[in-house]
């Protein structure tokens, strides 16, 4: 019995040490072995000249590795408390993940503080959390707390985008912004290194490692002292709103602003729940791009729009004129002019109506034109269509027409002449993008190109800059000579005339506009509305413009939300942009701006009004 026994022992230990010595060597090899993702590097951004917009810094995760845990229960106890972290929030998170494969570490927590790190590893040592690893991974890092609308933030991947298999749990990918639209090219490949460790997983070398590669670097048309300008412009104002500024030449975007905005830093590592609350319950909606998802009335700076129409359908020519003594009557009803006090601006042409803002000029041609036709030439000038500019969730603005009063309406109301005469001056059913006016303003600077506004300039995969053609223009209308010798005569007249834009005047620089007063609401339900809400009623304010007259290096739009008279609030804003891009051009010192500027205060805005003489549009 005992030679019988040992004979079953030695039989067994041979085919455990001969026979199965591959498979019980791999055992013990994992054991021991450890595989730990390394973690790409996002692409670095770039303005035009080389300026640095967003790059990568250190930081550090802390995450559970489920393959070398005992006890999941106590490591997320004893972890949460660690951290200083709620329990069920740590439990939620590794319940997410639970389908996923258990060598796969879970990221409980990005962005770790030193202390949190410290606190981690001294545990480590004292074989509490052996199960735990605390990694340094490249996490964004935006320079410049502007234009967060642009750039956009970074987040880690929807379970939905995972499920799709788009993405591995854990990926930091684009939320939005050019973060979002070019995120396959900046994202780059995660690498691996793997590790021996002992058993309380310290590690105590490596065996290999396959370095990650950094995503692409990419160049923007953005001009970092342009986008500096619009931004400082806004602060000093006191006002919210957006500004797009252009290359009417090739629709490169050289300055992008949505105001209020946020820090996208706060989402590279994980925004908190506080943080996100705040941003959400804010009744100014931060997280708007006001730029390309809001839709306002664009007031007078429509005008161009209605000029051009009545001139190439042959209705008028730009010596047509009309009298105008304060206000106009039409289809029964009366509409007033511009002017706060009722005198009119007597008998103009349409350069001079141009120039002085003259309603009851627009409402007598638009009336003669008719909607149609409005809505034709709106069109081919860029307004009511989506520009194509390479940023998500970009709206479409809205022009009317018949077509759409029909299809829009439960009753397919026919349209009213009479609701011709509002959208003659920019108001009514008008409703319109900032980055569509921009575009706008820049097929009447070039002389009828629409381009479409772009962000991408080149590209660098590790063997240099790769210029990215600009997309083809949308567009193009061959506007009559007297077309465009009207417009750039009247806008230049209302910046360096008498007209309403004189805040933007530059002496020598010959820059051309249109200024834009667009009501909220009604003057009757202002009135009524008085005393019973909190909502600011005041007018919004524009200006569309471009330099210099006969030959276009720059154009744009700059909206002021609810900052009254265009030429007050929006003008000087384009005026230090202005200044800004010819002193970088012509190699001088760049334009500051003064502490205290006048109508900071948005509570002044009559007085900017009273100050801005007669010409109230």
């Amino acid at each position: 019995m005992i030679v019988v026994l040992f004979s079953v022992l030695a039989v067994s230990f041979w085919v455990l040490q001969v026979v199965q010595h591959a498979k019980f060597e791999e055992m013990a090899e994992n054991n021991h072995q450890r595989t730990l993702a390394l973690r790409a590097p996002r692409g670095i951004i770039f303005d035009r000249t080389g300026h640095v917009l967003v790059e990568n810094r250190h930081s550090y995760s802390i995450s559970i590795v489920r393959e070398h845990t005992k006890d999941l229960n106590r490591t997320i106890r004893l972890l949460a408390a660690v951290l200083r972290l709620d329990e069920s929030g740590v439990r939620d998170i590794v319940n997410r993940h639970r389908r996923e494969p258990t060598y796969q570490p879970i990221m409980i927590l990005q962005d770790a503080s030193l202390a949190q790190v410290a606190a981690v590893t001294a545990r480590r040592l004292d074989f509490e959390l052996p199960d735990v690893v605390v990694e340094q991974i490249p996490t964004r890092r935006y320079p410049e707390t502007m234009a967060a609308h642009l750039f956009g933030y970074v987040g880690e991947v929807s379970d939905r985008d995972v499920a799709d298999g788009e993405s591995k749990s854990g990926d930091i990918v684009g939320q939005s912004g050019i973060e979002k639209t070019y995120n396959n090219l900046l994202m780059g490949e995660d690498g691996a290194k793997r590790v021996v460790v002992n058993s309380v997983g310290r590690e105590i070398r490596t065996l290999d490692e396959d370095p990650p590669a950094e995503g692409k670097r990419l160049q923007l048309t953005i001009d970092y002292d342009v986008q500096k300008a619009v931004q400082d412009g806004f602060k000093n104002s006191g006002y919210n709103g957006a500004a797009v500024i252009l290359d009417p030449n090739n629709g490169d975007v050289l300055a992008f602003t949505s105001v209020p905005s946020y820090d996208p830093n706060a989402f590279a590592a994980g925004i908190d729940r506080a943080t996100w609350k705040s941003l959400t319950a804010d009744e100014l909606l931060p997280l708007q791009d006001r730029a390309i998802q809001g839709r306002y009335s664009p007031g007078s700076t429509f005008k161009m729009a209605v000029a051009t129409a009545a001139i190439e359908e042959g209705v008028v020519t730009p010596d047509f004129k009309v009298y105008c003594p304060g206000h106009a009557v039409f289809f029964g009803r009366s509409f007033q002019c511009s002017l706060s006090n009722g005198r009119g601006h007597g008998t103009v042409d349409m350069r001079t109506a141009i120039e002085h803002s003259c309603n009851v000029y627009f409402y007598t041609v638009g009336n003669m034109v008719g909607i149609d036709k409005i809505h034709k030439w709106a069109t081919l000038l860029g307004l009511g269509e989506k520009t194509g500019i390479d940023l998500p969730n970009e709206v479409q603005g809205l022009v009317p027409s018949p077509e759409w009063k029909k299809a829009t309406t439960k009753t397919h109301e026919k349209w009213y002449a009479g609701e011709t005469i509002s959208v003659s001056i920019g108001q009514g059913a008008v409703s319109l993008t900032p980055v569509s006016m921009a575009v706008y303003i820049s097929t009447i600077a070039n002389g009828g190109t629409r381009y479409t506004p772009h962000l991408l300039k080149a590209v660098d995969d590790g063997s240099g800059w790769k210029p990215v053609p600009a997309p083809a223009a949308r567009s193009s209308v061959q506007l009559k000579p007297e077309t465009l010798q009207m417009l750039h005569d009247a806008t230049w007249r209302v910046v360096n005339g008498n007209g309403t834009g004189g805040g933007a005047r530059i002496p020598g620089y010959d820059v051309s506009g249109k200024t834009g007063t667009a009501q909220v609401i009604s003057l009757e339900g202002a009135k009524s509305a008085k005393g019973k809400t909190e909502k600011d009623l005041r007018d919004n304010g524009w200006f569309v413009f471009f330099a210099p007259r006969d030959n276009p290096q720059i154009a744009g739009a700059v909206f002021v939300e609810h900052g009254g008279h265009g030429g007050v609030t929006a003008a000087p804003i384009a005026k230090h942009v202005l200044q800004t891009f010819f002193a970088k051009r012509e190699g001088r010192p760049l334009p500051v701006l003064p502490a205290n500027p006048p109508y900071r205060n948005p509570l002044m805005k009559a007085a900017a009004v009273t100050a801005a003489g007669p010409n109230q549009n």
